[in-house]
Parts: C-alpha cells; sequence; structure tokens
C-alpha cells in the first residue's frame, strides 16, 4: 500500500512539474488592443482659411479646432470652428470672429467595404455683435449635403453635394445654391506623402433685391485646389496646397472682395499644420 502511495505521488509530482514546465515556456497572450474612442478632435493652424476657394480670414493665418463623436450605428455629430474677418463690415456695426459649424449625419458602407455613404446636416454659425439690418445679409446658413466615400487600392476620397435650404453665406434671396465637388487623394506610400486634388462648383441662386442680374452670373465660380500632405504619425500632418478659383471680377471689383479691395478668391499657396486626437 506504501509503495502504491508513493507511486501515486510521484506520478502527481511529475505531472505538476511538466505543467509548470510548459507554463514557463509558453507565450504569454496578447494583450487586448484599447478601445477606440468615439470622440476625436482636432486642431489646426493655417496660414490662410479658405473655404471653396474664397479666403474667409482676409488673407491671413487663421487657428481651427473641432470635435467630433461617431457611432457604431453610423451616426456621429460634430462641430469645427475656424477664426474668420469676412463678416465684419457685412452690416454697419456687425462684426464676427468666428465661425461654428454644427453637422449631424449617419455614414454607412451600403454599397461595399471602402464606399461609405454620407447622409446629413450642416448649421454654418456665425456669432455676432451688433444686429444686423437685414435678414438678408445674415451669413448664417443651413445646408444639406450627401456624400459618396471611395477607395480604390492607395486612391481615396469623396463625390460630394451639398445644397442650402436658406440663404447663403449673406446673398439675397439665394436659398436653393448647391456646391458638388470631388476630392482625390492618393497614398504614394513613400515617407508618409500623399497627393491632394479637390474641384468644385459654387452655385448661387437668386438675385439681389432690386438688381435684374442673377446672383450666379456674378457670385458663382468653380474653385481647385492640388496639393500635398505629409504625416508625421501619432495624429499630426503637415499640408501645402495651391488653390484657386474663377471668381469673377465685376465693374465695381472683385465679387469678393476684401475691405483692402484684394481678390479673395485669387490663387495662392496655403500651408496647413493640424494634429488629431
Amino acid at each position: 500500500m506504501k509503495t502504491i502511495q508513493k507511486t501515486a505521488i510521484a506520478l502527481v509530482a511529475s505531472s505538476l512539474m511538466a505543467t509548470a514546465a510548459f507554463a514557463q515556456t509558453a507565450p504569454a497572450a496578447a494583450p487586448e488592443a484599447p478601445e477606440v474612442s468615439p470622440i476625436t478632435a482636432n486642431i489646426s493652424l493655417v496660414s490662410d482659411y479658405r473655404f471653396r476657394g474664397i479666403s474667409q480670414s482676409n488673407l491671413r493665418p487663421a487657428i481651427q479646432g473641432g470635435f467630433d463623436y461617431s457611432h457604431e450605428s453610423g451616426f456621429y455629430i460634430g462641430n469645427w470652428n475656424s477664426s474668420i474677418q469676412w463678416v465684419n463690415g457685412n452690416s454697419p456695426g456687425v462684426a464676427s470672429s468666428i465661425e461654428m459649424d454644427f453637422y449631424a449625419g449617419i455614414k454607412k458602407e451600403l454599397i461595399g467595404e471602402g464606399f461609405a455613404s454620407d447622409f446629413g446636416v450642416l448649421q454654418y454659425y456665425y456669432p455676432t455683435s451688433g444686429n444686423f439690418t437685414s435678414p438678408n445679409v445674415n451669413p448664417n446658413t443651413t445646408e444639406l449635403y450627401a456624400a459618396q466615400n471611395y477607395t480604390f487600392g492607395p486612391i481615396t476620397g469623396f463625390l460630394k453635394f451639398s445644397y442650402a435650404v436658406t440663404n447663403t453665406f449673406g446673398n439675397q434671396n439665394s436659398s436653393g445654391s448647391y456646391y458638388p465637388d470631388l476630392t482625390a487623394n492618393y497614398d504614394t506610400g513613400i515617407w508618409g506623402l500623399a497627393l491632394n486634388g479637390h474641384v468644385g462648383y459654387q452655385y448661387i441662386a437668386g438675385s439681389q433685391t432690386g438688381n435684374p442680374v442673377s446672383n450666379s452670373s456674378q457670385y458663382s465660380y468653380t474653385d481647385w485646389k492640388f496639393g500635398l500632405t505629409k504625416d508625421f504619425g501619432g495624429g499630426l500632418s503637415l499640408a501645402a496646397a495651391y488653390i484657386g478659383t474663377n471668381a469673377k471680377k465685376l465693374s465695381s471689383g472683385y465679387a469678393y472682395v476684401s475691405p483692402a479691395g484684394k481678390n479673395l478668391g485669387g490663387s495662392t499657396g496655403v500651408l496647413t499644420l493640424t494634429k488629431t486626437f
């Protein structure tokens, strides 16, 4: 009996030692990947804030930033802001130094992986000091938009259509204005560099009160951009772009003009440093 017990004890001990030895040599389990936060943020410094090719900062630098929340269902909501100067002088005694954009929508891959469809609403809001003499010159604008994103290997981008359901950035009787645009990016695979291209057409509907000339013939235009972006990693990037428009020169001056008489839609180079979190 004692011999049997000793044999059993020896077998158990041998088994435990083998298990311990296996545990010491087996690779440790890989740590779980950190959960991706549904909230992201960004901040940028730009040499000239160009919106649809037109300077919003009077050809001067601007600071920008915003926050986004994205749900796994595809719903998202966000806010983006930038310093501006163009509203000043739009109406006597009225000034604004900031643009605040509020947007919400849903983004889903309805066609296939890498082809997300995006539908939403965007409110451009300009908090001002003083009151506008007429609601027609109030720059606050609401747009509906639909976009189709695409991915073809190293090429990504989107085709988008924006439609104004209010007056457009202070233009009288301009509800129904629209802006289709196409953006493409090419990842070179070299040193974190990507090529960027964009073209869009801003159509301004209606006409100024008492003026038989249409807004379209005076204020509609095409804009374009060619650029290069360097990704430094860690959410830091630097973009350089050449931006231009064919915004018209009117008999009274440029269609989009600074207080100093400069063309706000003239071609120029723009640098943008961005950090995302």
